[in-house]
């Protein structure tokens, strides 16, 4: 079917009407042969050529049919005029009345005396038998055009759907591009801004001038590693929005390791309720881990404690820090981790709180719903 259905439409238009027309002259010729007057002819030439003009002119091609149908029992030229009207017109009730027409000229003989002569109630059938000879391809018609409207439906919820399934690409893409932008700040900020500080302890307190200059090599190739980390984020957040987590990240069983690498003399008190779920964890486990990177930064020699708690309408993580026992090492920040850290709280329908401590330190809470998922 589709083979045969492709192969008819590769026939070019003009020839499918060139066989129309051939067909409606056959048609009137062997109804007019031996018996038809130079009128008759003529309506028939008219008639049947005009098909030739019936995809641009619907309407009066059919109007020209009307004479031979009135003349004659032909059923080419008038069905194919009625089957292209109802193919490019929506009007239904000039598509009735059009076949109405078609089976009154139908049906009447000529000359118009000798019909009231005759069984009027043969006539009335034959006038039954024209009008649904009349309407078949009228129907016919209506159904090829609403085949094509809902061809052309489905073409466009075709495009409609690429749209949107592109939109969606997109908005997936921005989601991942915040959240690596979120993982490498908490990340390999964490581990850079170590050894930033590290390198500057070591080229404060090294007596040898070659390891005080690889040092500070160290420490200078950190900060800008730093530096370039922030551009790299802030482009990467540039299209993103609230991410959803993609991956596996640390959780609470990771916080005591956390807590040993940071190399900042830490407490950790306090416990947090059971069965809190893992998007739970993995905030309080970057909450820790972005306060502790801060004490590295801005407050080098001070001793923080990381206190976890939880009540009966609430749960979260505080982390307090004293004052700097050293000078800071200036390191480049855009303050992206406690944005992040704001995000993650919101995440659970909670807050993140960040402010200066009376005695000259920082500390930085997060407190969230106990029901939080």
């Amino acid at each position: 079917m589709n083979t045969g259905r492709a192969w008819w439409r590769r026939v070019p238009p003009w020839a499918v009407d060139t066989g129309l027309v051939m067909l409606a002259a056959l048609d009137a010729w062997i109804n007019l042969l031996g018996e038809g007057t130079p009128v008759m002819w003529a309506c028939a030439a008219v008639g049947s050529a005009g098909l030739f003009l019936r995809r641009r002119f619907p309407l009066t091609v059919f109007l020209l049919t009307l004479p031979m149908t009135l003349f004659m029992d032909v059923a080419v030229a008038p069905i194919a005029a009625l089957y292209t009207l109802a193919a490019s017109t929506r009007n239904r009730p000039l598509l009735a009345g059009c076949a109405l027409l078609n089976a009154v000229a139908g049906t009447l003989a000529w000359p118009l005396s000798d019909e009231f002569d005759g069984d009027r109630t043969w006539t009335l059938v034959q006038f039954v038998y024209a009008l649904a000879t009349a309407f078949a391809p009228v129907l016919f018609g209506q159904l090829v055009q609403a085949r094509h409207d809902v061809a052309g439906r489905l073409v466009e919820v075709k495009e409609a759907r690429e749209h949107e399934r592109a939109l969606y690409a997109q908005t997936v893409l921005a989601r991942e591009r915040a959240q690596l932008a979120r993982e490498m700040h908490d990340v390999v900020s964490h581990q850079v801004s170590l050894i930033a500080v590290q390198a500057g302890a070591l080229q404060m307190a090294a007596k040898d001038p070659d390891a005080r200059e690889a040092a500070r090599t160290i420490r200078t190739l950190s900060a800008n590693t730093l530096d370039e980390l922030r551009h790299m984020v802030t482009l990467l957040r540039a299209s993103g929005g609230k991410a959803t987590e993609l991956a596996p990240q640390p959780t609470l069983a990771d916080l005591q390791q956390l807590i040993a690498n940071s190399g900042i003399e830490t407490t950790l008190t306090g416990e947090l309720p059971p069965g809190i779920s893992t998007t739970a964890q993995r905030t309080v486990y970057r909450t820790v881990q972005e306060a502790l990177t801060n004490v590295r930064k801005h407050a080098p020699g001070a001793r923080a404690e990381v206190r976890l708690w939880h009540d009966v309408h609430h749960f979260g993580v505080t982390v307090t820090n004293t004052a700097p026992a050293r000078p800071t090492v200036a390191l480049p920040s855009a303050r992206h981790g406690l944005i992040g850290l704001k995000e993650r709280a919101e995440l659970l329908d909670g807050t993140l709180t960040a402010e200066p401590t009376p005695e000259g330190g920082y500390e930085i809470e997060l407190r969230a719903p106990a029901l939080s998922d």
